[in-house]
């Protein structure tokens, strides 16, 4: 199989398109991938590092209001078609599948056009304007929530959930957390903010700090790089002498963590969903104010509702709210374990193979 791969701009976007290649490669080492995307975007740092063949295309998101910028956004999207099909004639794949971010959506067009078969991905529980712009043209979108069905046509949907949760789906407990200076026996709470930190996750945490150090769990968490140097000086001092408390920049072991901490504390993106409910990890979530038509909040909400986690709203959040809700959680380990059950029911750990024998499927 030839499959051409685009997306990018968030690692929402990319990490399932990298989850799926993987699979695919365990299955069936003949297969061929090429990749599309930005110059500037995150894909370009950490595609090329899987070593999976990488290109470019120049382009812009179209606005949501009118503005001159419309007719440059215009402009490189023509531009960019033309591109795409110079890739996609040179590449020749049996299928293009699309992640989104606006760089999907002139190659997954341009492939349209072209007469190749197509499948768009859609993580989150509302679509962004790339996926409802080309789902009119694909041959099936591929969901990882059965609440973004509605937005698509549907003889086309199918429920495949994020390859990500195959990636993490069984993933034995280990002493890691004792890389982090912590005590693997010990009841661990990570707090994660995203690659990037959370601003008001961090004032949070500052707030909640010293009330941390008189747990009797410990606290992993990580900052984010951008924010890391300023807390470790505003914190030096509540940190010299606590025994249950580690802060971080950054988990680059992530899969391995989250599977031998007992609670996580974070936003509600689609991938971290993925990975949640595919290892049954009780979660606090505050979704992001700052994404698209509030999408984290609704991906938050099939798991809220269900009692598989807790949200908390991002405006109302503070040290002692962040605290009083962590420890009714890690005092009640009857409803820890509850929980658990639950998310782990929501998952789908086999993703990757669904997709996969999706992407199969149209290429017959």
């Amino acid at each position: 199989m030839k499959l051409l791969i685009t997306g990018g701009g968030t690692g929402g976007h990319i990490y399932p398109a990298l989850a799926l290649i993987r699979e695919i490669k365990k299955k069936d080492p003949t297969s061929e991938f090429l990749y599309v995307g930005t110059k500037n975007g995150l894909e370009s740092k950490i595609v090329p590092a899987e070593n999976i063949p990488f290109q470019t295309i120049e382009i812009q998101g179209f606005k949501r209001s009118l503005s001159l910028d419309t007719l440059k956004t215009l402009s490189l999207f023509i531009k960019s078609l033309k591109v795409a099909k110079k890739m996609i004639k040179k590449f020749q794949p049996d299928v293009v599948l699309g992640t989104g971010g606006y760089v999907s959506s002139a190659v997954v067009y341009a492939a349209y056009k072209l007469g190749i078969p197509t499948v768009i991905h859609e993580q989150n529980s509302v679509p962004g304007m790339t996926n409802k712009f080309l789902a009119r043209y694909v041959d099936k979108v591929a969901i990882c929530f059965s609440d973004a069905a509605q937005y698509f046509p549907k003889e086309k949907v199918v429920l495949t959930g994020n390859p990500r949760a195959q990636e993490v789906y069984g993933i034995p407990q280990s002493a890691v957390i004792k890389n982090y200076q912590l005590d693997p026996a010990k009841p661990t709470v990570l707090i994660f903010g995203g690659s990037r930190g959370a601003a008001k996750i961090n004032q949070a945490v500052k707030e909640a700090i010293t009330e941390f150090t008189t747990k009797n769990y410990q606290i992993l968490y990580a900052s984010g790089e951008i924010y890391y140097e300023k807390i470790q000086m505003e914190l030096k001092e509540q940190l010299r002498h606590a025994q249950n408390i580690t802060v971080i920049p950054y988990i680059s072991d992530m899969e391995q963590v989250l599977a031998n901490v007992t609670l996580i504390v974070g936003r509600a993106g689609a991938t971290s969903l993925a990975e949640i409910t595919a290892l049954g990890l009780p979660s606090i979530l505050i979704p992001s104010p700052n994404v698209t038509n509030d999408h984290q909040t609704k991906n938050a909400q099939n798991l809220v509702k269900n009692g598989a986690a807790v949200m908390l709203k991002d405006g109302e959040l503070s040290g002692e709210l962040l605290v009083t809700t962590i420890d009714e959680l890690m005092d009640d380990p009857s409803k820890l374990h509850s929980m658990a059950k639950i998310t782990k029911e929501a998952g789908i750990p086999d993703a990757a193979d669904r997709l996969y024998e999706l992407v199969k499927t149209i290429t017959n």
